[in-house]
Order: structure tokens, then C-alpha cells, then sequence
């Protein structure tokens, strides 16, 4: 089988020859790049390329079915070296929406780091209401299909569809440092925005995500248990996902978030939203959360893609340690239902690269379907 079609067969819940094996180089392989100091052996070669001759087959995380469109206000944008700085211009006001994009952060994250926050006073509620309201998505189903060609048998392609309305405010919005006191300060504002965002998503986003050929959509990420506890998980995040969700279910498609925090607490919210799979998702010694917690907790009615924590890759993780914990994650994840191993988050610039060939190793050694602990 390709490790597409291995893909495939993990989220319709069919048989496959062996475990699948996808792994992220994108940090790995810009660092090297950027240091000069990319082993002989791999110099000239693309980093699919790279990703081929390792055997971790293709993340493929670039799938786009939708382009945001804005009516009714101007977006005025400063691009400096380092930084983009976007200004919506709306009859309430302006609000300025920063971010870092440097070759620093390339390969994390497509849309930069927050640099300067859209809301900040009252005021601003208004004004990104506006914003919202005036968000529009535009169907570029061709554009999934051309890289879902270019992708081939080398993995699945997987949507981004942006993050739920209330992590997005965290995140991006207002910033995790001041997100709950306006929540307190401003409660009628911050409800209302709420309410406007859902229903623009639920009735411009949604429908576009649902009607296009992707099967794999990931929609949030980063959900944490002390960034979202399970009692503000349960209030503003669970009933978002669990009408997505049906949604999603009904054309047959599969519903993933971005793992890559500790998700301890909030595993039992997790399955309660109809997610369909964890991707990059994060385990202990990284974070608390331990594989065989997930698997306590979610069984097989949520894939797992992840389970191989990033630290564990690093030169001053000991390589007995190392062995041990590849040993004890064949162990639990036997016999192999509902899992794609995958690193979380990414193969970092300091990863010893033998490693995720000894990973390679161990997958066509021990990852033969029904795996068997060793």
C-alpha cells in the first residue's frame, strides 16, 4: 500500500498492510538550509525528496478549498521586512492585525506569529464585528485538486479551515495575556462577537467545507488544558464542533485539530465535539499527556497521528530512553487501529536525523498490521 493509501484506510476504519509513517521536516529541513549544514547525502534534493529517502512519507498540510474575501471595509496592509501589518478600515473604527513572518518561522505556520493584537479596548468589539460580518469564503476546489495531484501516493492532503471562534479569539484576536479579563470586562461585547463569528462561519465557511472534494479538514488547534480548561471547553468550544462535526460526518469526511499542546484534561471534551483524529499529537516527557491516556480515554473512536514527541529525536535525550519509548508506544498503540505515527510537532533543526531512520526501521520491522508489542 502507499502511505496514501494507508491514510485512507485509517480514517474509513479498514484493513492496511502496516502502520502509516508521516513525519514533519519542514523545521528540520529549513534550518539545515538556512545553517548550510545539510548532510552530504541529502544536499540538492527537495525536501519531498528528503522525505522519500527517509520512508516518512508526505504531511501534505496544504490543502486549500477556500479563499477569504472581504466586502465593505478596506484592508490596508504594510509589509516590512520581518513583519506584515494588516489595518481593517470599517465605518466603527480601525483595528490592526500584526504578525511575524520571518524564515525564522517558516515551515511552523503559514499565517506568521501574532505581533499586535485587532482587539484591545471596547471599542474594537465593534469594529472586528464588522470584519466578521463582512467575511466572505470562495470556493478554489481546483486548487485542492491540483495539489491533491501533486501530493500522489506520497500522503493525504489536509485542509486548513482556520480555528473555532473562541480559540481564534484567544489566539489571535485579543492574545492569551488578555483574552480573559476582557471576557470579564467586556462580557456583552465578547458574547456578541462570539455569536456574530459562528453564525458568519456556520453559514459562509461551513457550507463551502462541506460541499468540496477534501475528506481530511482540520478546523482548531493548539486546544490546551490550561489555555481551555474543560469547563470553558464544554461552554464555548464542544457545541461549535459537535454541529460541525455532523456536518462533516454526513458527506463523509473527517474532522482533525492541531495537537500539539498538552491535552491532559480535555481529552473526554475532545471526543465529546465529534473530532475524528489528533494531529501532531503531543505526548509526555514533552507534555503531561500520555499515549496511553489518549487511548484510554478515546479508544480507537479517535485517530491518533502523532505520538512521537519531538524531544525525544533531540542529542540529549539518551538513546536507551530513546529505544524504550519507541518499545512502549508499539506496546500500547498493539494492534495498530486508529493511528498514524507522525512527530509532534515537528522533526526540529536539531533532531538527530538517524533516528527518524531508525523510526523508518522499526515501522517496516514491527509496524506490519496486526502490530505486535516487542
Amino acid at each position: 500500500m502507499t502511505n496514501r493509501e494507508r491514510i485512507m484506510a485509517v480514517m474509513q476504519r479498514t484493513s492496511l498492510d502496516r502502520l502509516p509513517w508521516i513525519a514533519r521536516l519542514d523545521l528540520w529541513y529549513h534550518g539545515r538550509m538556512a545553517e548550510g549544514s545539510m548532510p552530504d547525502r541529502f544536499r540538492g534534493k527537495s525536501l519531498p525528496e528528503i522525505s522519500r529517502l527517509l520512508r516518512t512519507g508526505n504531511p501534505a498540510r496544504g490543502g486549500k478549498v477556500f479563499r477569504v474575501r472581504y466586502e465593505g471595509l478596506e484592508v490596508r496592509t504594510d509589509r516590512r521586512p520581518g513583519a506584515i501589518r494588516e489595518c481593517f478600515v470599517t465605518p466603527y473604527g480601525e483595528a490592526t492585525y500584526g504578525r511575524i513572518l520571518t524564515g525564522e518561522v517558516s515551515g511552523t505556520t503559514s499565517e506568521g506569529l501574532p505581533l499586535e493584537h485587532p482587539i484591545r479596548k471596547r471599542e474594537d468589539y465593534r469594529v472586528w464585528e464588522y470584519v466578521a460580518e463582512h467575511t466572505f469564503y470562495d470556493p478554489c476546489y481546483e486548487d485542492y485538486l491540483a495539489y491533491e495531484r501533486q501530493v500522489g501516493e506520497d500522503g493525504y492532503p489536509m485542509v486548513n479551515a482556520g480555528d473555532c471562534p473562541f480559540h481564534h479569539f484567544l489566539l489571535r484576536l485579543c492574545g492569551y495575556d488578555q483574552a480573559y479579563y476582557h471576557m470579564v470586562d467586556y462580557s456583552d461585547e465578547f458574547d456578541r462577537l462570539m455569536t456574530v463569528m459562528t453564525q458568519v462561519e456556520q453559514e459562509r465557511l461551513w457550507p463551502v467545507v462541506a460541499a468540496s472534494p477534501a475528506k481530511l479538514i482540520l478546523h482548531g488547534m493548539h486546544f490546551d488544558s490550561q489555555m481551555t480548561p474543560p469547563h470553558l471547553f464544554r461552554r464555548y468550544i464542544t457545541p461549535y464542533y459537535q454541529t460541525f462535526s455532523r456536518l462533516l460526518h454526513r458527506e463523509g469526511k473527517c474532522l482533525t485539530w492541531h495537537a500539539d499542546d498538552d491535552s491532559k484534561h480535555i481529552l473526554g471534551e475532545v471526543k465529546a465535539s465529534g473530532f475524528d483524529m489528533a494531529e501532531c499529537f503531543c505526548t509526555a516527557p514533552m507534555v503531561e499527556v500520555t499515549l496511553e491516556e489518549a487511548r484510554a480515554a478515546w479508544g480507537t473512536d479517535v485517530i491518533v497521528f502523532g505520538g512521537v514527541p519531538s524531544i525525544i529525536l533531540e542529542p540529549s535525550f539518551p538513546e536507551p530512553q530513546f529505544e524504550a519509548y519507541m518499545r512502549n508506544l508499539f506496546r500500547v498503540i498493539a494492534p495498530g487501529d486508529a493511528f498514524i505515527l507522525g512527530v509532534a510537532d515537528n522533526v526540529m533543526p536539531t533532531s538527530l536525523i538517524e533516528r527518524v531512520e531508525r523510526i523508518s526501521d522499526l515501522v517496516e520491522q514491527r509496524g506490519v498490521y496486526p502490530v505486535t508489542p516487542y
